[in-house]
Order: structure tokens, then C-alpha cells, then sequence
């Protein structure tokens, strides 16, 4: 190897012992940096660890420590007998080169072609939701993380990290750990009316995991599929994905409208539905159209998929008791999730399946992903057992009807005539509709650019709205958060109110 200078230029260090950096590391960093801008060149050879600790009076172990930091990362590498070098090829340099190879595989086109299902997901690329840096007034779906219990699931995550069980840290049950499963099946029994033994709970990472489960093992390409509209885009992006074909069935007062989904296609195979809380609208279905959609499930051979995404949280009379439990037919499956009364990081939701179902679902959820955290599982496991969740539960349905009316009473102030929104009976987020006219992407995207999240309703529809409307979430922000917020949209609505009179006045001249 070529050696160039022996010693490290005057001024290439700095070190300074009141800064809250280790000296080690500021070493480390002045190295790292000379490196990369070539002030020590490739094959540069360095002084030895004693001479450079003598020449900027440090310890010797400081200068080491450096040094294996920088040989362990690739920028430098040692010769028995010979001393330390700057690495010829460094770290950076090779992730440039796949860098640059995938760049030109993609502009060139010499790469092979997608799949035909590939090209599927490609075309939801734009519209995959990104999460903003911060939660933010009023973002939908996000629980009130400012009241969530940290002390005490940070007691039961130190129980089980302090002496982990090797059952815990190795290969995990697909299906999920047993005693939350057991856990969860006895809560949907007595909260949700649910019927089911755990042996038909499956774990899974979030309710996105089983729609896309769910799809995957009931639907074949080509194969029709009804949806409610409007309705959620997860869902809707789920089946699309799978190859099936989309009949978008209107909800009505009463929720999924089954007389007009047989109307459009009489041979669907599956129903995707929501009703306790209709999303996004918020209806609850009736008990005749309960009935009915079972009925017609039954008799066509079709699957339903029920969706009980927040129902738990209602704010008049008794939770409603989950479409499943009306069930006689073994024709509905029954997702649940936490992270709408957790936190959703924690990416833990579940299937019920028909017992004609499950081991099909299990096989399907180890090959995705073979099982989910079991640590997390066993955590949550003592979270629901030691009623730690039920208490959660009943203290957050009291502060979500709380700020449901500080918000409706803050956009009344704010947005005067602007906006219509009346309470929901469940759920943690309200639907506000625009005046006639305005479109809800325009007021989205200002809403944004004043620090705002208001979800424009027309992402919910497959088809045309009857009207621009926003989701807005309110079950993360306290009064202040809600009040500033409410401020921050009305102001971006009268923009816009503003730029369409000057269009309508430009259009008229």
C-alpha cells in the first residue's frame, strides 16, 4: 500500500473537553469528516494511537477507541506490522455504486418488468400515507397518547425484559401467543358479543396485515368484491391489490344497503363492511340490515369481512354487539386492532376466523410475516388480564366525548357558517362538510400548509361525492391543541372561500 503523509495536518483536529461530546467520539467525527472530504487520501497512513495521544494530549484510550470505531465502519484498516491506513474503498463509496446501478437499471428500462400485481402497487405508490413528523391537530386515528398509561406498561414491559423467558426470544407461534389470544377472545366475548374460542384468534401486525390476509386467502383475480362507499381506503386498497374486482355499494342511514349490492353484483364473493360505526360516515346498522346482509351472505356463498375498528368507543347507551355474533352460518370474519386504543406503533391487531377458515389464515400469516413481536404480545397479554385495559378503555371513552364537544364547539366559534358538523355517537373523529362548491383537496392542502391534518372526504369515495366534506380527529389533542387548530382551518377555508369568489369574478369578466 502506498503511504502518503504519516502525520495529521495542523488544524484537522479540534477536541474540546467542556463539550458534552466524549473526546472519543469529537476524534472519531474529525476523522470520519477528513476522510470523506479527502484530507487524508485513500492509503494515507497515520500515526500510531501513542503519537497522535501525545500530540493532542489525550489518553491513549481515547485515540483507540476512535480507531475501532473507524476501522469497525470501514474507513480505515490496519497491516500487521505495518500500521493504520485510510481504506481504499470506503463505506460510502460502495453504497453509491448500488445507488447509481439501481438508478440506471430503472431510467434505462434493462431491468425486468413488474408483475401485472406489481403494477398494481405500483399504482398506489402516490397514495400510501405518509405519517407527519408530529402529530398534529387533526389528525385522524391517533388515540389520546398524552393520557395513555406509560408508567404502568413500562412496569410490565421491565417484568418481562428483566428475566425473558427463551420461549419469548426464539421463533414464535404464527397464529400468535397463546395466552393473548386467550386474553383477547375472552375481552370480545363480554365487550364485542363475539363468538369464539382462542383457538380461532389470529395475531397479526395491524389491521392492514388482515385485510391483506383476508384477500389473499378468499379471493381469486377477477373475483367480485363488494365495498361500502364511501368507505376505507386501506381496505379498498387491499382487495384491489389482491386482483379483485370492486363493487362500490352506497350506505344509506342504515348502513350497507344490501339490496342495492345484490342489484350491482348478485355473485360477489366477499362483503367488506363496517357496522358498529360506519367509516367514514359514523352510522351504526340497523338490525334488519344486520340480518339481511347475513341472509344474503349466506345464501350466495359469500364471505364477510367486519371491520370493528373503534367501536368501543361510544358515547350513547351500550357498545353495539359486533355483526359476528349474529352469526350462525360460520360466513363472518372479524378484524380488531389496538392501535386505535393504544398507540399504533405497537402494530398488534387480530383475525376471528370461521373454524373452517383458521388453518388456512395461519398458514397465510406465517408466510407473510412469521409471527408478530412475542415480547409485545406477552406485554399486552398482562395489560388486558390485570384490567389495565378496560380501565383504559372506560377512561378514554369520558375524555374522547369530552373533546368531541370542545371540537364541535371550537369549529362553531371559528368557522361559523362554513363548516356543518354535528356529534357522533362513536368514534374519534367527526366528518365536517363544506359549502357547496369547495373542494376538500383544495382546503386539504391549505389546512396543511397552516400545520393543520384534515383528511378531504373525497379520498373515501370511489365514485362522486354529494359533497366536499373533512375528517378531522380529535381524540389526541387537548383544549388548547383543538381551539388553535379550529383557528388555523377556518383560516385556510376562508382562503379558499376567497380564492374561488376572485376565480368566479375572473371566470365573469
Amino acid at each position: 500500500m502506498a503511504k502518503y503523509s504519516s502525520s495529521i495536518p495542523n488544524g484537522l483536529i479540534t477536541l474540546d473537553a467542556e463539550s458534552e461530546t466524549p473526546l472519543y467520539r469529537q476524534l472519531y467525527d474529525s476523522l470520519r469528516k477528513a476522510i470523506l472530504t479527502g484530507q487524508l487520501a485513500p492509503g494515507t497512513r497515520l500515526q500510531s494511537s501513542r503519537e497522535i495521544a501525545k500530540e493532542l494530549n489525550v489518553s491513549r484510550n481515547t485515540v483507540v477507541n476512535a480507531f475501532e470505531q473507524l476501522l469497525a465502519e470501514g474507513y480505515l484498516e490496519g497491516q500487521v506490522g505495518s500500521g493504520t491506513y485510510v481504506s481504499r474503498a470506503l463505506p460510502e463509496d460502495l453504497l453509491n455504486v448500488k445507488t447509481l446501478a439501481r438508478s440506471c437499471t430503472r431510467a434505462g428500462g434493462k431491468g425486468p418488468g413488474l408483475s401485472e400485481r406489481g403494477k398494481v402497487f405500483a399504482a398506489f405508490a402516490t397514495s400510501v400515507p405518509r405519517a407527519p413528523e408530529r402529530v398534529r391537530a387533526f389528525q385522524s386515528g391517533v388515540p389520546a397518547l398524552d393520557s395513555f398509561p406509560f408508567e404502568t406498561w413500562s412496569k410490565l414491559a421491565s417484568r418481562h425484559w428483566r428475566r425473558p423467558v427463551n420461549s419469548l426470544l426464539g421463533y414464535g407461534e404464527p397464529q400468535g401467543h397463546g395466552p393473548l389470544r386467550r386474553a383477547i377472545a375472552s375481552y370480545l366475548g363480554v365487550a364485542r358479543a363475539v363468538r369464539c374460542k382462542p383457538e380461532q384468534v389470529i395475531v397479526v401486525d395491524g389491521a392492514q396485515m388482515a385485510f391483506d390476509l383476508i384477500a389473499r386467502v378468499l379471493l381469486d383475480p377477477g373475483d367480485a368484491a363488494w365495498m361500502e362507499e364511501p368507505g376505507y381506503p386501506g381496505a379498498r386498497a387491499a382487495l384491489i391489490t389482491s386482483g379483485a374486482r370492486l363493487v362500490h355499494v352506497p350506505v344509506d342511514a342504515e348502513g350497507l344497503d344490501v339490496a342495492a349490492g345484490a342489484g350491482l353484483d348478485a355473485q360477489a364473493r366477499l362483503i367488506y363492511v363496517t357496522p358498529s360505526h360506519q367509516f367514514p360516515l359514523g352510522m351504526t346498522m340497523s338490525l334488519p340490515r344486520r340480518l339481511a346482509l347475513l341472509e344474503w351472505a349466506s345464501r350466495a356463498g359469500a364471505w364477510v369481512m367486519e371491520d370493528d375498528f373503534d367501536s368501543e368507543y361510544r358515547y350513547e347507551g351500550r357498545p353495539i354487539a359486533s355483526l359476528q355474533g349474529l352469526d350462525n352460518d360460520g360466513r363472518v370474519v372479524y378484524i380488531g386492532t389496538f392501535s386505535k386504543f393504544l398507540f399504533p406503533s405497537l402494530r398488534l391487531g387480530y383475525i376471528v376466523a370461521p373454524p373452517a377458515l383458521v388453518d388456512a389464515f395461519i398458514s397465510a400469516r406465517a408466510m407473510v410475516g412469521r409471527h408478530s413481536p412475542s415480547v409485545e404480545q406477552a406485554i399486552l397479554t398482562d395489560f388486558i388480564e390485570e384490567g389495565h385495559f378496560g380501565r383504559h378503555i372506560r377512561r378514554m371513552r369520558t375524555l374522547y366525548a369530552e373533546r368531541q364537544l370542545l371540537l364541535i364547539e371550537a369549529l362553531k366559534k371559528e368557522c361559523g357558517g362554513l363548516l356543518e358538523v354535528e356529534p357522533s355517537a362513536a368514534g374519534i373523529q367527526l366528518v365536517a362538510w363544506l359549502p357547496e362548491g369547495l373542494d376538500d383537496r383544495e382546503v386539504a392542502r391549505e389546512a396543511a400548509a397552516r400545520g393543520v391534518e384534515a383528511r378531504p372526504m373525497s379520498i373515501f369515495y370511489a365514485g362522486k361525492q354529494p359533497r366536499g366534506g373533512l375528517e378531522l380527529g380529535y381524540a389526541a389533542f387537548n383544549k388548547q391543541e383543538i381551539r388553535k387548530g379550529a383557528a388555523q382551518l377556518s383560516a385556510a377555508i376562508r382562503s379558499c372561500v376567497e380564492m374561488k369568489r376572485r376565480e368566479t369574478r375572473r371566470r365573469a369578466s
